[in-house]
């Protein structure tokens, strides 16, 4: 129970400094996201990378600066818990009013749990849920920018409507032709309506920011008719001369999910209230977790808020219990899942076999590296937490032993708080939405026999992904290091997302190589590597042994993505990326683009 009065001279203060903290974490945060605008109208794509990873620091670089400051000026750590009771309920009178609260309660969590060393989430002193709603929430003040705007077009006016939604963004510079492009997607977007009659309540709502990614920039709405709605997205890009271009036309959840997937880097939106474009997303994307959309818009931590919230919740109302994944064992990860839930869990074990010359730390860093890096679709993001609780009885014995055997210093079982409840604490845990791993997909194919044209197709698409992941990758600057199938997963609309991480480098950092011809006989005949290899050193063609051993599979492979084998294909592309080219990789297949559009630098179809 909290005390009744609120009677500290301290509580007040701190709880204050707590608010201005977060308050200049979020004018930093949306200042570097507005300033996404000039960078997209100045074609400044290696700027707005950096700023794109720059920005995932910002909230810890905010944490500390506040519990620096609470240190210095309230001895923050030694004050009695009664005080922290205190605090956290004036923080919540701070709360009303707020314009991100939600995000404003994730802050003091963050900040709290730093000074106060607890060592998970179960206790009075945090928001473990909500104490503010976000439900309605919006600007009142005047001239305030609404989230979104409603435009009412009638049949005859459709495209010039569409023209001035694109104009109320107010970009600076030109359009090669805006009237056209609105035509384009007029055209698009009418068949999608399909035989409906034009309703009374016929209506665009479009959200008022737009949503900047490397090179694009996108408008996100939804369609109004009747009872009926549409989700759509238009990518704006730079057209060969630098003018403006409506490159495609996006419709549908499944497009929008495919622009909002957690295997792609976050957006930059300029947002005063951030739980009103997240509600809206959710109308446009009703199966993507809260969570999901949190992270997207670059909001990492509520997102991570979120996900332990419905974690927790799906604790309470299922019964099964962890096991181990199934699948081919990793050499540095334990990966372990709850069948219920979609998503599985990593720990770094303690020791690797020879082979892998590793650290805890380097494959934190390479983590890292993918949290901050462009992910181009073909890379799961992943959340981290330490000092994670679970309740042991839903762990299953084997499981317990094989952490136990392989990653012992990142566990512990104990009742720590003292309530007769045995918790299971894991230090330090990953957590990646769960896929198919791409070499048991496969497996199914074959077990279906030659016979079965469907697992043909199954075979051949998911072959043809594989190749498409690796170039989307190559263009992303990232070499994937270990390629085989059981590092790739297949997710529910069947993309090839590579997930494994130990081993990844920037492609810029590598050196390819072709495997020198024999010196003599022996050479040839020799079944070790005789020539010298240095730590860098990559031979390509020496990928085929380990990856095509089916014939089925070969020769999809080799008709589709030969030039992975081939030294040069590699070295050529490291080479335009240290000269600066950047590569487009984009959200939608390529014949999803309007004509006129470049086709694309990277070689294949995963260039759109």
């Amino acid at each position: 129970m909290f005390p009744r009065r609120l009677d500290s001279p301290a509580a007040y203060g701190i709880a204050q400094a707590m608010m201005d903290g977060f308050n200049r974490h979020y004018r930093l945060f949306r200042a570097e996201s507005a300033r996404a605008k000039h960078r997209f109208e100045t074609s400044d794509w290696t700027g707005q990378q950096r700023a794109q990873r720059e920005r995932i620091e910002f909230y810890d670089l905010r944490v500390k600066e506040c519990v620096r400051r609470l240190e210095k000026e309230f001895s923050a750590g030694e004050q009695p818990m009664d005080v922290w009771h205190q605090v956290k309920l004036h923080y919540i009178g701070l709360l009303v009013g707020h314009h991100q609260p939600e995000l404003a309660e994730t802050f003091f969590n963050s900040v709290t749990t730093k000074i106060l060393h607890r060592t998970h989430f179960h206790n009075d002193f945090i928001f473990v849920w909500p104490a503010i709603s976000t439900e309605y929430l919006e600007n009142e003040e005047p001239g305030a920018r609404p989230t979104y705007r409603a435009y009412y077009p009638a049949p005859d006016t459709l495209h010039e409507t569409l023209v001035r939604v694109v104009d109320n963004f107010q970009l600076q510079g030109e359009f090669e032709d805006l009237a056209r492009d609105a035509a384009r997607v007029a055209d698009v977007m009418l068949p999608r309506l399909g035989q409906a009659k034009w309703r009374a309540n016929f209506q665009l709502q479009v959200l008022s920011s737009l949503f900047y990614r490397n090179k694009g920039a996108y408008v996100v709405g939804k369609v109004i008719n009747g009872f009926q709605e549409i989700a759509f997205a238009l990518p704006i890009l730079h057209g060969a001369e630098g003018r403006y271009r409506i490159d495609a036309a996006l419709f549908g959840e499944d497009d929008l999910q495919m622009l909002f997937s957690f295997a792609r880097a976050y957006f930059m939106v300029d947002m005063e209230i951030p739980s009103a474009y997240v509600q809206f997303l959710r109308s446009l994307m009703p199966r993507k977790p809260r969570a999901e959309l949190y992270n997207a818009l670059g909001l990492a931590k509520q997102g991570k808020t979120l996900f332990y919230r419905d974690f927790l919740h799906h604790l309470r109302y299922s019964s099964d219990r962890f096991r181990i994944a199934p699948g081919i064992k990793g050499m540095v990860m334990l990966v372990f899942d709850l069948p219920s839930f979609p998503f599985v869990f990593k720990l770094i074990k303690d020791y690797y076999p020879p082979q892998k010359e590793t650290t805890r730390e380097q494959i934190k860093g390479k983590y890292l590296l993918v949290k901050q890096h462009d992910r181009v679709g073909r890379m799961a993001d992943t959340l981290e937490y330490s000092e994670v609780a679970f309740p042991r009885e839903r762990f299953e014995d084997d499981l317990i032993a094989e952490i136990e055997k392989f990653a012992p210093s990142q566990l512990e079982i104990s009742d720590r708080d003292g309530d007769g409840q045995v918790e299971v604490i894991l230090k330090h845990v990953y957590i990646e939405r769960r896929m198919i791993p791409l070499n048991i997909y496969l497996q199914e194919a074959f077990d279906a026999g030659p016979g079965d044209e469907r697992a043909q197709r199954q075979m051949e698409r998911s072959v043809v992904e594989y190749g498409n992941a690796i170039k989307d990758l190559v263009a992303a600057n990232i070499f994937p290091g270990d390629m085989l199938w059981k590092n790739f997963g297949v997710t529910r609309n069947g993309k090839v997302v590579f997930y494994d991480y130990d081993e990844i480098e920037y492609l810029t950092d590598c050196n390819f190589r072709r495997v020198p011809a024999p010196r003599n006989e022996e050479d040839e005949v020799s079944g070790e590597v005789w020539w010298a290899v240095g730590p860098r050193d990559v031979f390509p063609e020496t990928f085929g042994p380990f990856l095509l051993g089916n014939d089925a599979v070969r020769e999809v492979f080799m008709r589709h993505h030969a030039d992975l084998l081939d030294a040069a294909f590699w070295q050529s592309h490291k080479e335009r990326i240290q000269a600066g080219h950047m590569y487009d990789v984009f959200p939608y297949d390529a014949e999803r683009r309007f004509p006129g559009g470049d086709a694309g630098p990277s070689s294949g179809p995963s260039s759109a």
